[in-house]
């Protein structure tokens, strides 16, 4: 049988957990596992994004890189605020100067989202419901669980429609899941 890893940070630093038995890794575990590994390749590629090209869109209907770049920014603003709330009112617009800036405030909302995780209750993960509003407006009530897997896989979504910006902003990308070909 394949081995479960799961990453769980002790004392500051990651330690690698492999159990025989998928049954022993809980939901609250696994996301934790998934959501400290994207942080770094979320980071560096905003730091990739080339701040004079930043307002750069492929088509008019498509969102400008800034767009992308303050939409996944404001999703960890989101993800913090659905651990702690049974309401979030989606964030839809932040401040930032450049990309660089932006990967700041993206890292302090990050970090601040793995502190919340390392001792979160496993019953208020399963167990709460979060209605998402827009704008003011329903949109939709889910378990916490699925609400925080909900705007993670939306944060992955839009970092590889960033990344398709980036040879044409004039950067390169770095490595996400392994080498690009510009960091080969």
């Amino acid at each position: 049988m394949l081995g479960i890893n799961c990453l769980v940070k002790r004392k500051g630093l990651y330690h690698i957990i492999t159990s025989k038995n998928p049954q022993e890794m809980e939901n609250l575990s696994f996301f934790k596992s998934c959501i400290g590994n994207e942080q770094k390749a979320t980071i560096a590629l905003f730091n990739a994004c080339e701040s004079k090209n930043i307002d750069y869109k492929p088509h008019e209907v498509n969102r400008s890189a800034r767009e992308i770049i303050e939409h996944i920014t404001t999703h960890l603003i989101d993800l913090n605020v659905i651990l702690d709330n049974p309401i979030c009112d989606e964030t839809l617009t932040l401040h930032f100067n450049d990309a660089a800036d932006a990967a700041k405030q993206l890292n302090k909302q990050w970090e601040l989202l793995l502190k919340k995780l390392e001792n979160y209750s496993v019953e208020k993960w399963e167990t709460e419901n979060v209605e998402l509003l827009v704008a003011g407006k329903p949109f939709a009530t889910l378990p916490r669980m699925q609400m925080m897997w909900f705007f993670f896989f939306d944060i992955i979504h839009h970092r590889g429609q960033l990344s398709s910006y980036i040879r044409p902003m004039g950067g390169k990308n770095p490595a996400v899941y392994g080498y690009s070909a510009d960091t080969i």
